[in-house]
């Protein structure tokens, strides 16, 4: 069990070091832990997944105490905030978040929040991946997630989870005192970017925008996508690094073999 009082958490997102959700972040678990670090990307970094910046040199502004931006990917931020930044003492614990809208579904693949606490995951460390739900961006309710993120990680670190294992979680768009509660559900169905727009620029190019047009199914029921749109739930969803689909590994390997 981790003793939040104690402990040394690491802070980053997707949307930036500016973004109120890590700001919302901030001011939950200020006082409420033993040492509170935050390196997250300069810029907006959204649908990045899990990408790693190659062809170019990474810098790290040092922006107050235990304060640094990254020009660079959620998981960049995360693989130096542990390496570099605090190499001497590593995190006890990543938290990445609060995300502007939800990652639901399919979200996992695409999202750079989610891959931020995949990187702290893959790094050996215990990682949480927290968004607020938000149908209308211009109205987000960050006061729902500042209301439950400490009940939520206090639950989840007193049970603890196996090594190589995310937490996903996800705040209904809902206000505070609305929430039914906290839901233990699977991932659930919901592609990003199935609809798309096309137009012709000012020089006559056409061009083809990937707008956040999603095909979902809100109503499967023991889904992130149900807990939160039908049952205003907290969602939290353990996710896993290994792809391997096991039926078809046996069906294919009875089949050669």
């Amino acid at each position: 069990m981790l003793d939040l009082k104690r402990a040394r958490v690491l802070l980053s997102n997707d949307d930036g070091i500016h973004a109120p959700g890590l700001r919302t972040l901030e001011d939950v678990l200020a006082g409420k832990v033993g040492e509170l670090w935050v390196v997250a990307p300069e810029t907006e970094q959204s649908a990045t997944s899990h990408s790693l910046t190659l062809r170019r040199p990474l810098r790290i502004r040092h922006l107050s105490e235990r304060r640094y931006a990254i020009d660079g990917t959620p998981t960049d931020a995360v693989l130096l905030g542990v390496k570099q930044v605090m190499q001497d003492h590593p995190p006890d614990l990543v938290i990445s978040g609060v995300n502007r809208g939800g990652n639901l579904g399919e979200d996992v693949i695409y999202s750079g929040t989610v891959a931020a606490a995949m990187e702290g995951a893959l790094l050996g460390i215990p990682s949480v991946a927290l968004s607020q739900v938000a149908d209308d961006r211009n109205n987000v309710k960050w006061s729902t997630a500042k209301a439950w993120t400490l009940k939520v990680l206090k639950l989840l670190l007193a049970e603890g989870w196996p090594a190589g294992t995310m937490i996903n979680v996800n705040f209904p768009d809902a206000r505070a005192n609305k929430v039914s509660g906290i839901e233990l559900c699977r991932q659930g169905r919901r592609k990003i970017g199935g609809n798309f727009v096309q137009g012709v620029d000012p020089r006559g190019e056409p061009y083809y925008w990937i707008g956040v047009q999603r095909d979902e199914d809100r109503f499967l029921e023991g889904t992130d996508l149900a807990a939160v749109y039908q049952r205003l739930a907290i969602a939290v969803t353990p996710l896993s690094f290994d792809l391997t689909h096991a039926p078809t590994l046996k069906r294919l390997d009875g089949a050669m073999s």
